[in-house]
């Protein structure tokens, strides 16, 4: 092995010993043929092998398309990623792509519930460290849906999430009692109650049972006590969506909670309207 070193460095040695490693050769024009003429910096490699520059704004041009590939590349990933977790947060197709720019807002009503969705979204770090979360009331139709669906696709890239009805909660729920179930009810709840957001549209579409108040209460309290947000969409007043999740389960939103009313006229009946 030392002599395979000795004989490597002599070798190395011999040429070292007939001149420097890089030689300058000077300067000399060039012709490019898309950017005309150019000068050219010559070297010469270990006294044998010549080098030259080539055309400048040709090496500019190469490293811009580089840089707007690579560009390109991370931005399909990102959208790859993003849309992998939409996929996973299960949010409704109709939904998907609907944003704080894209809502309609033309009266202070609905201004104001735009800028709680916004702000909410922006500041949803510090909503997530302090179990903060909304509750969305009004009609069908008034843009409930839009905006939580909004808030929830504009967190995914840094948290996760979940979009699901009331009654998609409790059948998801009441499938593990199953025998042929391949999860158990605990894992159901764990996965409910530890996404950093969850949102649950349609509560209070049917009256609450007793069953179905326990179940909504389990998820709740348990995201309650880990202080995770949670978004709840209603088409109920105050007190008829406190009828529907029960009373233990309103005392908690009470306290995390910001109430913010839809009060005005479906979208959709508005735009029947412009259509006829």
């Amino acid at each position: 092995m030392a002599h395979s070193h000795e004989t490597t460095a002599r070798k190395v040695g011999d040429i070292l010993g007939k001149g420097p490693m890089m030689q300058g050769l000077g300067v000399r024009t060039e012709a490019c043929e898309k950017h005309g003429e150019f000068e050219s910096t010559g070297s010469r490699f270990l006294g044998t092998r010549e080098i030259w520059t080539g055309c400048p704004a040709c090496a500019a041009e190469e490293k811009a398309a580089a840089r707007e590939a690579e560009a390109q590349r991370q931005a399909e990933a990102q959208r790859a990623r993003i849309e992998k977790m939409i996929s996973r947060a299960a949010v409704p197709t109709r939904f998907i792509g609907r944003t704080f720019a894209n809502f309609k807002a033309t009266t202070e009503g609905q201004e104001h519930a735009l800028e709680v969705a916004v702000e909410f979204a922006e500041a949803f770090h510090e909503k997530h460290k302090r179990g903060l979360g909304l509750v969305f009331s009004g009609m069908p139709g008034t843009g409930k849906s839009h905006l939580a669906a909004a808030i929830l696709q504009s967190i995914l890239d840094k948290h996760s999430g979940l979009y699901t009805t009331a009654m998609g909660l409790i059948r998801m729920v009441r499938a593990t009692w199953h025998r042929e179930s391949d999860r158990t009810e605990e894992e159901v709840l764990a996965m409910l109650a530890s996404v950093d957001l969850l949102v649950i549209d349609e509560i209070g579409v049917q009256y609450g049972t007793e069953g179905e108040q326990t179940i909504l209460f389990e998820v709740l309290d348990r995201r309650y006590c880990d202080m995770k947000p949670t978004i709840l969409l209603t088409n109920q007043g105050k007190d008829g969506f406190r009828d529907y999740i029960g009373a233990r389960s309103f005392d908690r939103l009470t306290e995390t909670a910001r109430w913010v009313s839809f009060d005005w006229a479906s979208y959709r009946l508005q735009a029947r309207k412009d259509a006829a």
